[in-house]
C-alpha cells in the first residue's frame, strides 16, 4: 500500500499535483491512500509500504513553514519518493539548502546513471521556483548544478525536482512496482 502525501495547501491544486499520481496507481492497480502533510498520522506511516509526497502549485511555499510535519521522513525505513517540494522537503530535512531559479516548461535531463527506470537524456516538465542543494547523504543522478534527480546513499529515498506524473509517468511506475 503507497501513502500520497499532498504538499498542497489549497486543494483544488490536488487535481494538478495529486490526481495524476493517483491515477497512474490506479492503472496499474497498485493500492493507495491520500493524506495532507497536515493530516498523516503514525499510524498511516506504519500502515503504507511506500511513500510518495508531491508537488505543488509556483506559489505555494507553505510545506517550508511546516517542515518539522516532515521529521519522521529521517527514522522511518521504507522507500519515499518526493516529487519536486517532495524533494525539497526530504533534502530540507538532509540539511540541504534551498535557492531560488525558476523553471517552466520541459528540459532535457541527462540522467549520468539508471535512476528509476530512466537513463541517459529525457525530457522532462519542470514547475517550480526552489531548487535544493543536497547534502552529503544524497547522490545526484543529474549533470548540472542544480540536482534534478537524487538518491539516499544507504536508504530507498529518492527526490526530483521535475513532475514525472505529467511526462515520465514510468517513474512513478517504477518506484511503485519495482522498489
Amino acid at each position: 500500500m503507497i501513502l500520497i502525501i499532498s504538499t498542497c495547501k489549497e486543494k483544488i491544486h490536488e487535481m494538478e499535483f495529486v490526481s495524476p499520481i493517483e491515477n497512474i496507481l490506479k492503472n496499474k492497480k497498485i493500492s493507495f491512500f491520500t493524506k495532507h502533510y497536515k493530516e498523516v498520522k503514525e499510524n498511516d506511516l506504519k500502515k503504507a509500504d511506500k511513500i510518495i509526497i508531491t508537488g505543488t502549485s509556483l506559489q505555494d511555499n507553505e510545506f517550508i513553514k511546516d517542515i518539522n510535519s516532515f521529521k519522521w521522513i529521517k527514522s522511518i525505513d521504507k522507500p519515499i519518493l518526493g516529487i519536486c517540494s517532495g524533494m525539497q522537503i526530504i533534502l530540507l530535512i538532509y540539511k540541504g539548502r534551498l535557492g531560488n531559479k525558476k523553471e517552466i516548461g520541459y528540459y532535457k535531463e541527462n540522467f549520468i546513471k539508471k535512476f528509476l527506470g530512466m537513463n541517459g537524456e529525457n525530457e522532462v516538465y519542470h514547475l517550480h521556483n526552489n531548487y535544493i542543494t543536497h547534502s552529503k547523504e544524497f547522490i545526484s543522478y543529474t549533470k548540472g548544478k542544480v540536482p534534478q534527480a537524487v538518491k539516499h546513499k544507504e536508504k530507498e529515498i529518492y527526490g526530483v525536482l521535475f513532475h514525472p506524473e505529467v511526462r515520465n509517468s514510468s517513474l512513478v511506475e517504477y518506484f511503485a512496482e519495482k522498489i
